[in-house]
């Protein structure tokens, strides 16, 4: 149930709806361009400027192209309803006829409420439902969207609606910066790691770049216990066995999820049964994602379907962990894709070359003391997904509990939600 305390009017009578330019072939090829925003852009309570289209626009119409800090843009078609504002990101930018600008007409309204009302009312609550045009390509034309009744209430309770939201956005993305911050901190111990190791000796050029004097270089094969291609099966919702596929490979681990089972006799199972320590290798994929590899930790029962591999090695020379980081380092991927024979839309590494792969290799307790440092980084990535995540899910509830009512601003404590800048101060 939505607020029943709260006035109700239409869109329309309380922004201005402005419509966006067509793309021609005048306005892709004349001169003078001005960037402009596409539905592309604009995801829900945010505008992606990483990619942005230029096109001429007339001079007697561009004044009335151009957004403003403040402005809404709402998206005509696509996931309809789809709304961001405009913080005047960069001082010059239009906007595409498939987008509605909305500008307030007067000073209570708070943009940002309504930018939230809409992704409430078109996500979660249903109250729009129907109310795009039913054509082809369904869409929300200027009318329909002028008449949407929306709610109204005090200025002072849209701003205190959307600081609250917005608050709980922000530290999102300060999590999801805070993990690409790690993830770049770990591309780069890689490269530190795996070519100088730890011990600070002099480095010796081989055919795989440089490493330090002592190590040596060797080939997956002269490793491995065990090279073994997965089960021809079908997979089932139910059954009594996972089987792992390579939906279950992510950031070098085994995960267990969207799973398919299979139903197998004893001896086939024990045969594929996975272990700790193995590793799968993804053989068939497309060219971005074959050659992926990935440890099992867990000990539950599971099996491996055909196009993975899975590569056992000996533990008292290679530990597999220090493996599975040298194989998923981006270096060694684009390597690796270089043995991939090709087919439409697919690449293969069987296990034969698989086993050719070489790679540089320390003493074991230098493994396990690399290992150790790129786990450190991994906890750290993870926390702040698992964080994101909280926080993410604690948005949506919010989101829907503040647009119905049922919670209101003066109710909520966000004071153990760390403000952006405390956050990435403690980073």
């Amino acid at each position: 149930m939505i607020n029943e305390a709260w006035n109700w009017r239409p869109l329309g009578e309380l922004f201005e709806i402005g419509a966006g330019k067509t793309m021609s072939a005048a306005a892709r090829d004349g001169a003078f361009k001005t960037p402009f925003l596409r539905t592309s852009n604009v995801l829900w309570d945010e505008i992606d400027l990483t990619v942005v289209d230029e096109m001429a626009i007339p001079e007697q119409e561009l004044a009335n192209k151009l957004l403003q800090p403040g402005d809404l843009l709402v998206c005509e078609g696509g996931e309809i309803g789809r709304t961001a504002i405009w913080n005047g990101e960069r001082e010059v930018m239009s906007f595409q006829n498939h987008l509605h600008r909305l500008r307030p007409l007067n000073g209570e309204v708070e943009p940002r409420f309504y930018v939230y009302f809409l992704q409430a009312a078109f996500t979660q609550l249903g109250i729009f439902e129907g109310a795009g045009n039913k054509t082809t390509i369904p869409n929300l034309s200027r009318n329909r969207l002028a008449s949407l009744e929306v709610p109204h209430p005090p200025l002072t309770e849209q701003q205190g609606i959307a600081t609250a939201l917005a608050r709980v956005r922000e530290a999102v993305k300060t999590h999801d910066r805070a993990a690409e911050v790690a993830q770049e901190l770990k591309r780069a111990a890689m490269r530190t790691l795996f070519t100088r190791g730890l011990r600070g000796e002099a480095q010796k050029e081989t055919e795989i770049g440089p490493v330090p004097e002592n190590w040596d270089v060797v080939s997956i094969g002269d490793v491995a216990l065990n090279t073994q291609y997965g089960l021809s099966v079908r997979g089932n919702p139910s059954g009594a066995y996972p089987i792992l596929r390579m939906n279950c490979q992510e950031d070098g681990k085994v995960h267990y999820r969207d799973l398919q089972f299979v139903e197998l006799d004893t001896e086939t199972f024990e045969a594929f049964r996975v272990k700790p320590g193995d590793l799968l290798f993804n053989r068939t994929n497309s060219i971005d994602l074959v050659g992926r590899m990935a440890i099992v930790e867990d000990d539950r029962p599971a099996v491996f379907a055909s196009y993975l591999v899975r590569l056992t090695v000996n533990d008292h020379r290679c530990d597999p962990r220090f493996l599975n980081y040298f194989m998923n380092w981006p270096a060694t991927q684009t390597e690796i894709k270089k043995l991939a024979s090709r087919a439409v839309g697919q690449a293969n590494i069987n296990a034969t070359k698989l086993k050719t792969v070489r790679f540089p290799l320390p003493s074991l307790d230098e493994q396990r003391e690399i290992v150790a440092i790129l786990d450190a980084i991994d906890r750290k990535i993870d926390l702040h997904r698992r964080k994101r995540a909280v926080l993410d899910e604690l948005f949506k509830a919010l989101l829907h509990k503040l647009m119905t009512g049922e919670i209101r601003v003066a109710d909520l404590d966000l004071s153990a939600l760390a403000r952006p800048k405390e956050l990435e101060a403690a980073e």
